[in-house]
């Protein structure tokens, strides 16, 4: 039996969820998501509580209620506090500036690397070697970070790379010399 029917979402206040044809939409003070809402799943909504109704005997329905559950949750949250990566920069000379509407990321190759910033994402460089991606889609966010780090990920060696704040890089012993005295 299936405990999704018995999930709610709390809304906050300051925040408008509008249902309309299978779409839904959250207003906020950050901003403003749609979501158009999968087969075999529909919405309730009052006294500011979501909940999921579906044919919870059927697995696929089962899953995607789930699903849409946590979706409308991170759209709530993302259009009244927004979602946050922060990544570093490391290594001897490397460092990312904001230049216009780009990122430009010196990472030790023979050309400044150049990346667009997509719209709907914030980015900035409070240092250097710092980058800060932020925006209300969480899904989004995590893209645009993904793919600033998959430019030169940390190297197990010397650790050098772009790595997100607080990430643990293990780092592989060089080549081991071992010396033996001749007999």
């Amino acid at each position: 039996m299936s405990r999704i029917d018995k999930k709610t979402i709390m809304i906050p206040k300051e925040i408008k969820v509008d249902l309309s044809e299978g779409n839904v939409k959250v207003l906020g003070p950050k901003g403003e998501l749609t979501f158009t809402l999968p087969a075999g799943i529909n919405l309730e909504i009052n006294n500011a509580q979501i909940r999921v109704k579906g044919d919870f005997d059927k697995k696929a329905i089962r899953d995607k209620a789930g699903l849409t559950l946590s979706l409308i949750n991170n759209m709530i949250k993302g259009v009244s506090q927004g979602y946050v990566k922060e990544l570093e920069v490391v290594g001897v000379g490397y460092q990312a500036q904001i230049q216009g509407e780009n990122l430009k990321l010196q990472l030790g190759f023979s050309h400044p690397v150049i990346i667009p910033i997509p719209e709907g994402i914030k980015i900035s460089t409070p240092k250097p070697t710092q980058i800060v991606v932020q925006g209300i889609d969480k899904e989004k966010v995590g893209n645009v970070a993904a793919q600033i780090r998959a430019i030169n990920p940390p190297e197990p060696y010397k650790g050098k790379g772009i790595r997100y704040q607080g990430e643990y890089v293990r780092k592989k012993l060089g080549k081991a010399v071992t010396t033996t005295a001749p007999k």
